[in-house]
């Protein structure tokens, strides 16, 4: 039998390459989006569109639409970055930015933990920005906040799900050419699902709970 992947934000960027790539590995693939995308839908086994990970009546619909199903990998993909600096904060920016960032990722693990079995895995695909000792440039507020507590968000969670045999990751993908940074990457999202997928592959409950790059290397916190 496969073995079954979910992605949210998966209709384009690193969400999308991550599809691409478990799909040929074999997986069974979930794509999860707001809107879909005809190369997700290439790619997917199953796509689930119309899903704000932000609103719990679609998260709630999420989970009612997979009811029966097993998760061996769920990756919290979808993401937003805004750009604030000090004298022009814009906080209703700040909040969406937790909104996506943070809070969904941490909702739809929860709502979907009955479908993960023992031996399943949790990616949160964060960043380095979320990172308070590697912050030695300033600004982003939202970005960075939302992403730190995405860290503390994971980290909580792996310590609370590992009795039931499961793991979790705090995921960089490096500096990626996608749309979210004006395609000014060094790498590309098929290069970064690369390096993701091997930090998950690696992933064990004695890791459970850290924070790399998709390189490989730790991050500090």
């Amino acid at each position: 039998m496969k073995s079954t992947v979910l992605i949210t934000g998966a209709n384009r960027g690193v969400g999308l390459a991550l599809a691409e790539h478990y799909a040929e590995a074999g997986y069974r693939v979930i794509g999860v989006c707001r809107s879909s995308s005809e190369a997700l839908a290439q790619v997917a086994d199953q796509v689930i569109e119309g899903i704000d990970v932000t609103q719990p009546s679609d998260v709630e619909r999420l989970a009612d639409t997979l009811k029966g199903q097993t998760l061996d990998l769920l990756i919290n993909n979808a993401g937003l970055l805004r750009d604030e600096s000090l004298g022009d904060i814009d906080f209703d920016s700040i909040r969406q930015q937790m909104e996506i960032n943070a809070y969904a990722p941490l909702r739809v693990a929860e709502s979907l933990l009955p479908l993960l079995k023992q031996g399943s895995k949790i990616a949160n695909i964060t960043s380095r920005m979320g990172s308070i000792a590697d912050n030695d440039s300033g600004g982003r507020y939202g970005y960075r906040a939302s992403k730190a507590a995405l860290n503390a968000f994971g980290k909580s969670l792996a310590v609370d799900v590992k009795p039931r045999g499961i793991a979790v990751a705090q995921i960089h993908p490096g500096y990626v050419q996608t749309r979210m940074v004006n395609f000014g990457g060094v790498i590309s999202p098929t290069e970064a699902a690369q390096g993701i997928a091997a930090r998950i592959d690696a992933l064990t409950l004695d890791t459970s709970g850290g924070f790399w790059h998709s390189n490989g290397e730790s991050l500090p916190w």
